[in-house]
């Protein structure tokens, strides 16, 4: 709402000009839409819609990751590879925030800074792919672009991408992020609610080497306890939603001019990504993104440049804004410390401060003799700790992890405490696309970071 008192500021036209100035560059990976003029008017109706998140919330995550960057806090960022319509239920939510929550105390913890929450939520519904077409014996349909474009089931039907999906995912991530407010906000994010159930997952015999640090957590909330610390405050967490900015004719009708300031604020989700396979620099994405004013982030694979690094931070952050550009590495465990040390070597010598966060889920995929895409747990813990060590040679600040998860018993990673093996992965594989760790690997990944942290990695 716009206090009426409040004067409203007007956008120069040549900024709302800009902001379709991407429709004249090369764009990839957007849907062969059967019918323009059908996408036009759910583009037009999503764009009557009012915005699913505000400024205000932009820019305080802004200021949240300026410090992150600083090494002053941590972003742990974490959710579904993609998500589907269907699962998009109170439960499947629920469970989701709860994993987050739960790594986020353990890590605040073993960082003894705060933790910057943010989902892969209320919005990741559409998927780069790698081709098309997907064959299937002498088959070939069009690939499944994530259900914000259209269906996974193998039939014409299905794969025929439809517009209208483009407005269901407006309505579902709108659902989605109502829950989440009310979770995060109504005392299911109670820290002594949260640690209770940490407490359950260290007393697992599995998971006997993360006792000792619980018991420590235990200990220092009882502290609070007994010092009359105002767990009312405790009971309330911010959490922020992200997803990757891939599909244009959803994003930008979500494209909002703020009141404030007459700057273009994308309002589908607080902080956007641009992937490895759309960062082209004279791209539509890049230069769609360098006019909002979100917080976005970069996927950075093995083969970046410092040279290609140095571009995208002209292009994306001017400026050179805290709290702007975050670089999301996925490097693989086995590259990331050759590749990862000559970026960090090479920002020092740069006038940027970049927030820094380490995907170690994107460089790390397998696929079983049986056809299962999968991870290992131990190359997503091996990357981690490459991550650390860069940084910690470097000087630099480690500032955050990027996971791809699910709250609930998957068997789509192998490894971890649970032991998920390849024979195991069949029995509870439920990702459309990419393989996630489970809550146990999740949280069992917290504990894990949280060492790192409290080995004086940041």
């Amino acid at each position: 709402m716009v206090d009426p008192s409040e004067t409203v500021v007007q956008a120069d036209p040549a900024v709302i000009a800009g902001l379709d100035y991407w429709r004249t560059l090369p764009i990839k990976q957007q849907p062969a839409w059967p019918d323009p003029e059908a996408v036009g008017a759910a583009s037009a109706e999503i764009a009557t819609m009012p915005p699913l998140v505000f400024a205000g919330e932009v820019d305080l995550l802004r200021e949240r990751l300026a410090k992150a960057a600083s090494g002053q806090a941590f972003l742990l960022q974490g959710g579904d590879c993609a998500e589907t319509f269907a699962g998009a239920t109170a439960d499947a939510i629920r469970n989701r925030v709860k994993t987050i929550l739960q790594m986020a105390v353990v890590l605040t913890y073993g960082a003894s800074m705060p933790i910057v929450k943010m989902g892969r939520m209320a919005g990741q519904f559409a998927k780069p792919r790698s081709s098309d077409t997907e064959t299937r014996g002498e088959v070939t349909l069009p690939a499944y672009r994530g259900d914000i474009v259209n269906g996974y089931d193998f039939t014409p039907e299905s794969r025929q991408a439809d517009p209208r999906r483009l407005v269901q995912g407006y309505h579902t991530s709108a659902s989605t992020l109502n829950l989440i407010r009310a979770f995060t906000q109504g005392g299911f994010a109670d820290l002594r609610m949260v640690h209770s159930w940490n407490r359950g997952f260290a007393a697992n015999p599995a998971n006997q080497r993360y006792e000792g640090l619980a018991r420590e957590i235990d200990k220092a909330i009882r502290f609070m306890e007994a010092a009359g610390a105002d767990f009312d405050e405790l009971k309330r967490v911010e959490f922020y939603s992200s997803h990757e900015g891939l599909l244009m004719d959803y994003e930008r009708p979500m494209t909002r001019i703020d009141s404030r300031t007459g700057t273009p604020y994308n309002t589908s989700a607080h902080f956007l990504w641009i992937g490895e396979r759309t960062r082209d620099l004279d791209g539509a994405h890049v230069d769609y993104f360098s006019r909002v004013r979100n917080p976005i982030g970069i996927k950075l694979g093995p083969s970046t440049t410092p040279e290609a690094m140095e571009q995208l931070i002209d292009k994306l952050d001017p400026e050179r804004e805290p709290g702007r550009l975050t670089f999301i590495t996925r490097m693989g465990s086995s590259k990331i410390r050759d590749a990862l040390p000559p970026l960090l070597e090479a920002i020092k010598g740069m006038d940027a401060n970049p927030l820094w966060v380490t995907d170690p889920m994107h460089g790390n995929g397998v696929t079983t003799p049986t056809g299962y895409k999968t991870r290992r747990f131990d190359d997503i813990v091996d990357e981690v700790k490459g991550f650390f060590e860069a940084h910690r040679e470097a000087g630099t600040h480690p500032g955050g992890i990027h996971v791809e998860l699910t709250g609930d018993d998957v068997t789509e990673c192998l490894g971890g405490s649970e032991m998920i093996d390849e024979a195991t992965l069949a029995t509870r594989y439920e990702s459309l696309c990419d393989p996630r760790l489970n809550h146990m690997q999740s949280l069992e990944l917290a504990f894990l970071v949280a060492e790192e942290l409290s080995n004086g990695a940041g």
